[in-house]
């Protein structure tokens, strides 16, 4: 890691007059240290995950906020651009060409959905801008990593749906259900987390009932009739359903009112996880959550740095963690990390440190402004983070444990257990 102090970066104007080209060179350095950090924020704060990337949003510009307190990055404030994605790959997209070609910013937290980020990570690459989404868990960027379109360009703090895909299979074969059907979103993540889940599962001894005619449906379709029913088709025991708040909720409610769902476990995922969810799907006639006793699972969060975080986020925002807020937090600060280390405001600094300040070796550590300063310092570090020790491979991802969470009668949620992916 670079070890000269900050008064030695810059050099004086009298120093480097008289070689004009690299007068140039260090000039512009230096005016790109004077303009300070700047960062996108690309989450949805509308649309069909807004309830839960509203509090992602938030925690990113905490994060920013807290950098600042601690003297900012390269001896200037960081400043955040947000930009609502409404759920919306074409709005993602439009977003994240302001952000890149308009803002000139250096890095991107986002996106949530993995559509979203599908169609922003094309335009951060091509403009050398460094893209860390807490929430795109289609293993499709790992596939795309490994060819490497992303030039380095694109990491995670969530584990891809490779992984909980298969928590999620191991989660049904514990609770000993045989046979289990699918319904998926129709987009990158949903066909990417079925095709990993059904493999999983059969390789327990599962059956899934419905791989010949797999369920998958339209994001934009306006009535989910005909998917409820194909999907509750052939008597499972349960039904895996890797859906959105929005278009999820109608499918499940359809489900309820054509009597599908009665004696079958409804097997849920990250998407969904919301008691705003469970509220939109409905209760019965008796007052309890249509879907009462649903199970589900959700990367967990249990980095060293989650309790600073956890007490941090009650203080500016007096209420708890939500879902995917510790992992959009350590994005943000990954990515304030790297500029640092790499002692310039850019893409390609962050790009170039980004698995440097996350990874080992150098010095464990999880509070933010002990990192910050210690980078500064020219020491070596190993950030560990509030959703988990944030060790990035070199295609970007982060390997996780999984929460376990049930539906509660009365339609709160509960996490009650964790389980590990098989390998």
């Amino acid at each position: 890691m670079n070890g000269l102090k900050k008064s030695d970066r810059c050099l004086k104007p009298t120093v480097i007059f008289a070689l004009s080209l690299i007068a140039g060179i260090l000039t512009t350095a230096c005016e790109q240290q004077q303009a300070g950090l700047k960062l996108g924020n690309l989450l949805p704060t509308t649309g069909d995950l807004s309830s839960i990337g509203q509090n992602m949003s938030g925690v990113v510009e905490l994060a920013v906020e807290k950098i600042n307190e601690c003297g900012g990055v390269n001896e200037n404030p960081v400043t955040v651009i947000s930009q609502d994605t409404q759920t919306d790959p074409s709005a993602g997209s439009q977003a994240m060409t302001k952000l890149a070609e308009v803002d000139k910013v250096a890095g991107v937290v986002g996106s949530f959905a993995s559509s979203v980020s599908s169609s922003a990570v094309t335009i951060a690459v091509r403009n050398k801008v460094m893209m860390i989404s807490p929430g795109s868990t289609s293993p499709v960027f790992t596939r795309d990593a490994k060819k490497g379109k992303f030039k380095g360009y694109w990491a995670r703090t969530a584990p891809p749906d490779t992984y909980q895909a298969r928590a999620l299979a191991v989660l049904a074969h514990k609770q000993g259900f045989k046979q289990v059907s699918t319904v998926v979103i129709n987009n990158d993540y949903g066909v990417g987390f079925e095709k990993e889940f059904v493999e999983a599962f059969q390789k327990l001894g599962g059956k899934v009932v419905n791989s010949s005619s797999p369920v998958r449906y339209d994001p934009k379709a306006a009535t989910l009739d005909s998917e409820a029913k194909a999907a509750f088709r052939g008597q499972p025991d349960a039904v895996a359903a890797v859906v959105y708040i929005e278009t999820g909720s109608v499918l499940l409610k359809s489900a309820f009112e054509q009597g599908l769902s009665k004696d079958v476990t409804i097997l849920l995922t990250d998407g969904v996880y919301s008691e705003d969810f469970v509220k939109q799907v409905g209760k019965t006639g008796d007052g309890k959550s249509i879907i009462a006793g649903a199970l589900g699972t959700v990367p967990g969060a249990d980095g060293e740095g989650l309790s600073e975080l956890r007490e941090y986020w009650k203080e500016k925002r007096a209420k708890e963690i939500t879902a995917f807020v510790p992992h959009a937090w350590d994005a943000a600060v990954l990515m304030m990390l790297a500029a640092e280390a790499a002692n310039e405001n850019t893409g390609v600094g962050i790009k170039s440190k980004i698995r440097e300040v996350a990874n080992a070796p150098g010095q464990e550590v999880s509070d933010v402004c002990e990192a910050i300063e210690l980078v500064r310092k020219g020491e070596d570090i190993n950030y560990q983070g509030a959703s988990g020790n944030v060790d990035i491979d070199e295609n970007g991802d982060v390997i996780g444990s999984y929460d376990v969470w049930k539906v509660n009668p009365e339609g709160t949620l509960e996490v009650i257990d964790r389980v590990q992916p098989t390998q």
